[in-house]
């Protein structure tokens, strides 16, 4: 059976991160464990953690970074494959279900991104013709822009293992960073 453990790094959006979280709590496929990653936050999301979601495993750390948190997440993760959340983002229902059903009919592929809806400001952005998702062999398509998204990525755990974590000396682009190193 196929397990999924969803990261959730945060620093200072207890505001988001119940939208975050509730999404995740409402997929078609529940995820095995829910953890997320408070990075030193200074407002309420430790009692909004504590009080309203129990359930989900809550780390605290000094505020390092997003790379950071991301990595302390799926260190402390016990499942197959790594889904990642930022806190203010959310899925759809079916995020995890399609993901599954993509992983069981393509074994062979060790990570899995969607589609993703880009709202600013309250109101849908559509994306450029550049930003289509593609799957197969996407190293080329990668090389000119970050074609994959955090929020709508899972990742095998064996791909850590072969290419290692989020480097944490990256101010800006860790995720794009790791991509082209995958």
């Amino acid at each position: 059976m196929t397990t999924i453990s969803v990261i959730i790094p945060t620093y200072n959006r207890a505001h988001t991160l119940s939208r975050a979280l509730d999404s995740v709590l409402a997929q078609t496929h529940p995820a095995d464990e829910v953890i997320v990653i408070d990075d030193g936050s200074t407002d309420s999301t430790v009692e909004l953690l504590q009080n309203s979601y129990p359930n989900v495993t809550l780390i605290q750390q000094q505020n390092r970074g997003v790379s950071a948190a991301r990595n302390s997440g799926i260190r402390a993760s016990h499942s197959e494959w790594v889904a990642l959340l930022d806190s203010d983002d959310e899925w759809l229902p079916d995020k995890l279900n399609k993901q599954l059903a993509l992983v069981s009919q393509q074994p062979e592929y060790k990570i899995i991104h969607s589609d993703e809806i880009w709202i600013r400001y309250g109101v849908r952005v559509n994306q450029m013709k550049k930003h289509i998702k593609k799957g197969g062999w996407i190293f080329q398509d990668c090389l000119p822009l970050c074609a994959i998204s955090p929020s709508a990525v899972m990742i095998h755990r064996s791909v850590f293992d072969d290419v290692g974590l989020f480097d944490e000396s990256l101010p800006a682009c860790e995720d794009y960073d790791l991509w082209l190193r995958t």
